[in-house]
C-alpha cells in the first residue's frame, strides 16, 4: 500500500455468514473508539436487536433503488434477495477529514471498494472448519434449514475469494481472533508513510540538530 498519510484508514471486514465477524468488528469498535463503522444501506428486515442507523440504514426497495439510481452508492450487492450498498459521500468525507472506517462487507463489495480505495486494508474472517459454521448458523435459530444449506454454499463461494484480502484471519479462539484484529488495525496506523506524516514536527526537530 501507498497511501496518503493525511487521510483516515478505511479497514475492509469480510467474511462469510456465521463467522464471526460481526462480533469481532464490534469488540474492535470498543476496544478503538478512533475507528468508525460505516453504517451501509439494506433492504433487509432488521434481526433481533439491530437499530436503524446503528447496524444498518434499513430502507425499503423502492428507496434504495432510487439511491442507487441517483448514483449515492460507492458499491452494491445483493445477498440472498436483499440489497446493500455503502454511501460514496460519507466515506469520502471521513477519510478526507482522518477519521478511520471500517466497512463491514461482502467480498463482491470488498471489490469495489478496492478498485476506488486502492490503499484500504482488508481483512477477511474465516471460520475454523466447514462443520464449525454450519453448527454456528444453526445455533443462531434464526433460519430453516434450508436457508442454512443456502448460507453454506454462499460460504464456500465466500472462502474462494479469501485470497484477495490482504489479511486472513481464523477465528477459532474469540480472544485470540480480537488480538490478531487489534493488531493488524495498529500496524497499519504504524506505517512509515503516516509517521512521518503525524509527527512531522518530531522529525524536524531531530533534522534541526
Amino acid at each position: 500500500m501507498n497511501p496518503n498519510p493525511s487521510e483516515g484508514v478505511l479497514y475492509i471486514v469480510g467474511a462469510p455468514s456465521g463467522a464471526g465477524k460481526t462480533s469481532l468488528v464490534k469488540a474492535l469498535l470498543k476496544a478503538d473508539p478512533a475507528i468508525r463503522l460505516s453504517v451501509s444501506y439494506t433492504t433487509r428486515t432488521p434481526r433481533p436487536g439491530e437499530t436503524d442507523g446503528r447496524d444498518y440504514h434499513f430502507v425499503d426497495r423502492e428507496r434504495f433503488e432510487t439511491m442507487l439510481a441517483d448514483g449515492e452508492f460507492l458499491e452494491h450487492a445483493e445477498v440472498y434477495g436483499n440489497f446493500y450498498g455503502t454511501s460514496k459521500g460519507s466515506i469520502g468525507r471521513d477519510l478526507n477529514a482522518g477519521r478511520d472506517i471500517l466497512l463491514e462487507i461482502d467480498w463482491q463489495g470488498a471489490e469495489q471498494i478496492r478498485q476506488h480505495f486502492p490503499q484500504s486494508a482488508s481483512i477477511f474472517i474465516l471460520p475454523p472448519s466447514f462443520s464449525a459454521l454450519r453448527t454456528r448458523l444453526a445455533g443462531r435459530g434464526q433460519d430453516s434449514d434450508e436457508v442454512i444449506e443456502r448460507r453454506l454454499a454462499a460460504a464456500a463461494r465466500d472462502v474462494a475469494h479469501a485470497g484477495a484480502f490482504d489479511y486472513i484471519i481464523v477465528n477459532d479462539d474469540f480472544d485470540h481472533a480480537l488480538l490478531d484484529l487489534v493488531s493488524i488495525t495498529r500496524s497499519i496506523r504504524l506505517e512509515a508513510a503516516r509517521q512521518f506524516k503525524r509527527h512531522a514536527m518530531l522529525f524536524e526537530e531531530f533534522r534541526r540538530i
